[in-house]
């Protein structure tokens, strides 16, 4: 064999081994962490799919590449701590924790593992980051947006209800956002010359005092504010409003689902779907601090028209074309 055949022969052995060593070397397998506030089985589970259908998209696919590691607070905000330091010791590549208390517990846990919020109502008054354009730290994500959308809510009711004077608002005083929102929503009201009636409502006991003190006041409307605990008792409130022939409205759609008269806000499909990009970013090296948290683009109106027709409300026909779904 000449000396050209066999460097020839020898590069060509090389480049067959090399071949076969990584065709037979098992890919990386990512696990990332999900921190959930409702149980399996919940209405919400269709955000998970959303959010694991665009990770597909992006060449993740659970039980091949991609291990998901799912914790639920099941409507308690002071499990999510506990929760996190589970899969922060299961050393998961990233968590997903969707709402500003599953953020604010898994930041606790951890200043290291990428945290993706993917609907933090005020991620840089509740000091998740430094701003939206430099996060600063290990939390970065999407924003759902806050004290505006809850003010739109306010005038949506107030459309459906000209002489709206006096309004519940159903509220936590643990949720750190809530403290703004009420703020905000005390602005939008002197604007509509409608007087507020916040009712505190911490743990899911507390919830019959305070449809008695409502009940009492006797307000035209309710609005309770989005967060672990109203979501999930969210149909038990709606039966409440009902029975006192109360308009309702809300920050997302599941409510409207579950009676609440019309709810106005971020279609989170789309939020989880964005919250994946940012997961495949940080498992291809990117750094949370570095990556610019977003804010909702697409927004949507959500009408029951049976709660509607039960409460003897006429909804105006421009509210109603304005409309993304209708419930009937």
């Amino acid at each position: 064999m000449n000396r050209r055949a066999f460097f020839g022969a020898t590069g060509l052995l090389t480049t067959l081994l090399a071949s076969f060593a990584w065709a037979q070397s098992p890919s990386r397998v990512y696990r990332i962490g999900y921190l959930a506030s409702a149980p399996v089985g919940a209405p919400t589970d269709a955000l998970m799919a959303a959010f694991l259908s665009r990770l597909q998209e992006l060449g993740y696919a659970e039980g091949q590449n991609l291990v998901v590691e799912r914790r639920t607070a099941e409507g308690r905000n002071e499990r999510y701590p506990a929760l996190a330091i589970e899969l922060v010791n299961l050393n998961v590549d990233v968590i997903i924790a969707p709402g500003t208390a599953a953020v604010l517990g898994a930041k606790e846990a951890t200043s290291t593992i990428p945290i993706v919020t993917v609907v933090a109502g005020d991620p840089v008054g509740s000091g998740l980051i430094a701003s939206f354009a430099r996060p600063g730290g290990n939390v970065t994500g999407m924003s759902s947006a806050g004290g505006e959308l809850t003010a739109k809510q306010l005038e949506l009711i107030k459309e459906v209800v000209p002489r709206l004077s006096r309004i519940a608002v159903l509220w936590n005083p643990t949720t750190a956002l809530h403290v703004t929102l009420i703020k905000e929503l005390e602005v939008a009201a002197r604007t509509l010359r409608v007087r507020l009636h916040p009712v505190d409502v911490r743990t899911p006991q507390d919830l019959d005092n305070a449809f008695r003190a409502i009940a009492k006041e006797r307000p035209g409307a309710l609005i309770p504010l989005d967060d672990t605990l109203m979501f999930q008792e969210r149909r038990r409130i709606s039966d409440f409003a009902l029975r006192h022939r109360m308009p309702t409205a809300s920050f997302q759609r599941y409510y409207t689902e579950a009676g609440i008269l019309l709810s106005y806000g971020p279609s989170f499909a789309d939020l989880f779907r964005r919250a994946a990009t940012y997961v495949d970013r940080i498992l291809k090296g990117a750094r949370p601090a570095d990556l610019p948290v977003e804010q909702p683009t697409k927004f949507e109106l959500v009408i029951n028209l049976k709660t509607a027709k039960t409460l003897g409300l006429k909804i105006p026909p421009s509210l109603l074309q304005r409309a993304d779904q209708i419930i009937e």
